[in-house]
């Protein structure tokens, strides 16, 4: 049953959304770990729970798995049975927790089970490098106003509501009326604090920019025979300067050359570039040693000039393990598994946030891939920029994983008060404002470009000055109000 339940919890997730269906089976779940008999009955529970929930959640990973050296679909499924596996230890968790302290008391293990969550979502998110993607706070994406309190709680703190919502029912059932009360007032007031937020839309008068997605999948990326087709499309997709200054934003390791090494190559870009245009573009960097050697490689973002020159580089730092480096390399070689990870050489991780100077266009912070998904790392903050640029390659995440991937980003808009703008090869493509709104976007596997201004930023939110501080603040809140001692009525004699 556990199990069954958190497949269906999944569904709240993009591209399902179906948020209502998600909130009920949780607050299922909640009735049945409540009522557990033991803490390994509420462990076991949790656990069969946290299954069902990555396992559809994550469904995506079986078709990115295959593009490692065309490995099988099986293996693919076998991969996100086994990553599943893992990660259900952190429900487990969470409603061990809730039970050992909350047993008895509906209200208590509400609270507690909220903050539990949060708890183990955090640790989900920097243990063994951490794997942030689908917070539950995610589904409250469809509920803007909601989704506003974001930035003065982070998503963690999106999760935290999301329990106690679901825990409604429950007190409900058992005729706690004062805490029904007061977590049905809570909600109503965040949305209400959310709506007025709203209420004051972003302004498009930020820089210009054109965002090109070329819909270029995977296959084609990796077919040598497709450079010269690829690098037409990319050209006719970017247009011909016009006179105006353009920001042109092309996704994560668009360019097969290396940029730094290759004059020739960046003066045929700069072809495509009037006077005081910019062009962002993923690429490669490479790492040489003393002896001239190539040792080693990185995931960058370049920002070209009209002249070709490189005026600034980004590295991305949060490498995927068996993505962009092979752990434990030399042992899987042995073995025959080095192909888990694509190429001979590891990529090297760059030193984290860093905000890049656009001349005529303000700063950016730069995250590639699913950098964007870490609440708290996705700005420098001694530099806080105009915008948020996410350059990504989605071509890997089957048809869950781009709107999940967006939606996040989203979430990262509205913690930190700054739209963002997304160029991926197959989708989904956007702008977002700070209220986390997806002003424009492309729609997935198709090809097209995105020309807009970009919104002003918001005020640095509370989020943004505290980061996930914020988040710890409103969890041990919970856990106050949950262990605080309850007067008892006097009964007259």
């Amino acid at each position: 049953m556990a199990l069954a339940l958190g497949l269906v919890s999944a569904t709240g997730f993009q591209p399902l959304n179906l948020w209502p269906l998600t909130l009920a089976v949780i607050a299922l779940f909640m009735m049945m770990a409540h009522a557990a008999q033991s803490r390994w009955g509420a462990l076991a529970l949790g656990w069969w729970f946290g299954l069902g929930h990555f396992t559809l959640g994550l469904n995506w990973i079986a078709t990115s798995f295959t593009y490692q050296a065309a490995m099988p679909v099986w293996l693919g499924w076998v991969a996100v049975l086994l990553l599943s596996l893992f990660l259900a230890i952190y429900p487990a968790v969470a409603t061990g927790l809730a039970w050992r302290f909350g047993r008895g008391d509906v209200f208590r293990f509400t609270l507690l089970f909220a903050a539990a969550w949060m708890l183990t979502e955090w640790l989900r998110g920097y243990l063994f490098t951490g794997f942030a993607w689908n917070p539950l706070g995610a589904v409250w994406t469809p509920l803007l106003p909601v989704a506003q309190s974001a930035r003065w709680i982070g998503a963690l703190g999106l999760s935290g509501l999301a329990i106690l919502a679901a825990g409604l029912p429950m007190l409900l059932a058992n005729r706690n009326w004062r805490g029904a009360g007061g977590v049905a007032v809570v909600l109503m007031l965040i949305g209400l604090a959310g709506l007025w937020v709203m209420s004051t839309p972003a302004a498009p008068e930020g820089a210009r920019v054109r965002i090109v997605q070329p819909n270029i999948g995977q296959e084609e990326k990796w077919d040598e025979a497709s450079g010269e087709a690829i690098a037409r499309r990319f050209a006719e997709l970017s247009g011909a300067p016009d006179g105006s200054p353009r920001l042109l934003m092309w996704p994560e390791a668009s360019v097969r050359a290396y940029l730094e090494e290759e004059p020739a190559a960046r003066a045929r870009l700069a072809r495509l570039l009037g006077p005081r245009d910019l062009l962002l573009t993923g690429g490669i960097s490479l790492v040489w040693d003393d002896k001239g050697e190539v040792e080693a490689a990185r995931n960058s973002l370049f920002v070209m000039d009209a002249g070709g020159r490189l005026v600034a580089r980004y590295d991305k730092a949060h490498l995927v393990p068996y993505g962009e480096y092979l752990p434990m390399r030399p042992l899987l070689s042995a073995i025959g598994l080095s192909r888990l990870a694509p190429g001979d050489l590891d990529f090297l991780a760059g030193p984290g946030p860093r905000s890049l100077a656009l001349p005529g266009f303000g700063s950016a912070g730069i995250q590639i891939c699913y950098e964007i998904i870490f609440p708290g790392r996705v700005v420098d903050p001694r530099h806080r920029p105009d915008f948020l640029f996410n350059a990504s390659n989605d071509a890997w995440f089957g048809s869950w994983g781009p709107p999940q991937h967006l939606t996040q980003a989203r979430l990262r808009a509205i913690e930190e008060g700054l739209p963002v703008a997304r160029a991926t090869p197959t989708g989904i493509s956007a702008v977002i404002d700070p209220q986390g709104r997806v002003r424009a976007s492309l729609p997935h596997r198709t090809a097209g470009v995105i020309d807009a201004q970009m919104p002003l930023p918001d005020p640095p939110t509370l989020f943004a000055r505290a980061g996930e501080w914020t988040s710890a603040a409103f969890g041990l809140m919970l856990v106050l109000m949950a262990l605080r001692p309850r007067r008892r009525r006097s009964i007259p004699t």
